[in-house]
């Protein structure tokens, strides 16, 4: 690639706010395809276990290739692993399109293509993150980070409702068909701009060698540094709260509603809105001076005002401001979070790093279906039937019937969410860390070494 061609593509703030629209829409179009599928598995199984299946299909691949996959991040071309994890995520919907035309899709066939799509999602997450710190000057990676939230949290809002309204028209091929074609344009975003690559730092250097040693270089990096591995910590432990309780969520409201999926999917549509919101306040916001605030007090009212009161509540009247207060702090957690990533890690591990970092905070989360969903559907709901064990002392507070065991459920995984996010200030280097760990290098967030 010549000079001049890289001197003709766009860079900086333009080329991250190319990349982000060609995210936006593409993630709108994935939502569109996820609500579908969700009450196709519901409607063909009555299952929270076979729901909450497919989220443990997807992220158990995820976390056994993120090591290796942040370490080919860091080796290699980043713009390139970005359009191979979008071209392996659009490749799985390929896949489930033709079946679907064929009129043979099966619920087996979505769990083997998450397995696809976790695999190549692996390599989506610290390609953008680590990409974005050389891409935006520092003093933006708030502002940035929460324009990238927008991207999980935007496309939710009109989503459920697109898909709805769509799905008597077109059906879940032509759902599936939009998906296919937003790939598409998100591919091609990224093969406009320019995204740079980072210059070799000691750390960097340290960190050389064959594949598997520097996959576990991420790991070894964040065990050197008790302030990173504490917050991660909190993450570990608000995501097992979270997952464990948000698996119900969705068969808890169709339960509760006799399988009304527009109520289902104004829910889902707010709380989405309230990530929207977040992610719109962050961006303009930029996020609060102390950065770890952010984290900490975010997890904790995001369980107590939202998760906790999504399952006391019984319809809309509290289901709609919990759904929206469950998602409103989600920008703020993972934008002041990745801020501090992004300030204290050299940028050429970040790849490395980042993947460490997120499966230490997802760890669990492949679990989460397993012990959510059998214990749901065996141990909870009958017992909170009428005249099961538990409605004596639960049944005033989340009422009896279907879906009642799953509401406890999530009250009770909330409450210890919220502990989870509190429990950080009892520690010196979690409330601290970004005093005791030092910035990288200054100014190297500003140097554009060659693309390849």
């Amino acid at each position: 690639m010549t000079d001049v061609d890289h001197a003709t593509r766009p860079t900086g703030i333009v080329a991250f706010t190319a990349v982000w629209l060609g995210q936006i829409i593409s993630v709108l179009a994935t939502h569109m395809t996820r609500f579908a599928l969700t009450l196709w598995v519901y409607e063909m199984t009555r299952s929270a276990t076979a729901l909450g299946l497919t989220w443990t299909f997807y992220l158990a691949p995820y976390l056994i290739v993120s090591p290796f996959a942040g370490a080919m991040v860091d080796r290699y071309n980043r713009k390139l692993m970005m359009i191979l994890s979008d071209l392996g995520a659009g490749l799985a919907t390929v896949t489930l399109l033709v079946l679907q035309a064929l009129g043979v899709l099966q619920v087996w066939h979505l769990y083997a293509t998450a397995v696809i799509t976790g695999s190549f999602q692996a390599f989506q997450w610290p390609a953008y993150s680590a990409a974005i710190t050389l891409m935006v000057p520092k003093e933006q990676y708030g502002r940035a980070n929460g324009m990238m939230s927008l991207v999980e949290s935007g496309p939710g809002v009109f989503a459920p409702l697109l898909a709805g309204a769509l799905l008597p028209l077109i059906r879940l091929t032509g759902i599936m068909l939009i998906d296919v074609v937003t790939f598409v344009l998100a591919i091609g975003a990224l093969l406009v701009v320019r995204v740079p690559q980072p210059a070799v730092t000691e750390e960097g250097r340290q960190g050389q060698g064959n594949l598997p040693r520097e996959a576990a270089y991420g790991f070894q990096y964040i065990f050197k540094r008790p302030s990173l591995l504490g917050l991660q910590l909190v993450f570990l432990g608000g995501n097992l709260m979270g997952g464990l309780g948000f698996v119900v969520m969705a068969p808890m409201i169709l339960a509760r509603t006799g399988n009304d999926e527009r109520i289902y999917g104004l829910v889902q549509s707010v709380g989405a809105l309230g990530g929207l919101v977040g992610g719109i306040a962050i961006s303009a916001w930029g996020g609060p001076k102390r950065r770890v605030h952010g984290v900490l007090m975010g997890w904790t009212l995001s369980c107590l005002l939202g998760q906790v009161l999504l399952g006391y509540g019984r319809g809309l009247s509290l289901w709609i401001p919990a759904a929206f207060l469950a998602s409103v702090f989600t920008p703020l957690i993972n934008s002041s979070n990745q801020a501090i990533w992004q300030a204290k890690v050299a940028p050429d591990v970040q790849g490395r790093v980042f993947t460490a970092r997120g499966l230490i905070a997802w760890i669990t989360q492949p679990l989460s279906p397993l012990i959510a969903g059998p214990l749901a559907d065996l141990v909870l709901e009958p017992a909170m039937r009428q005249g099961g064990g538990l409605t004596g002392t639960f049944g005033r507070l989340v009422g009896t019937g279907p879906g009642a065991g799953m509401a406890l459920w999530l009250m009770l995984t909330g409450i210890l969410g919220a502990l989870v996010g509190l429990s950080g200030y009892a520690f010196p280097v979690v409330r601290n860390a970004e005093d005791i760990l030092p910035d990288h290098r200054a100014g190297l967030n500003e140097q554009w070494p060659n693309e390849q």
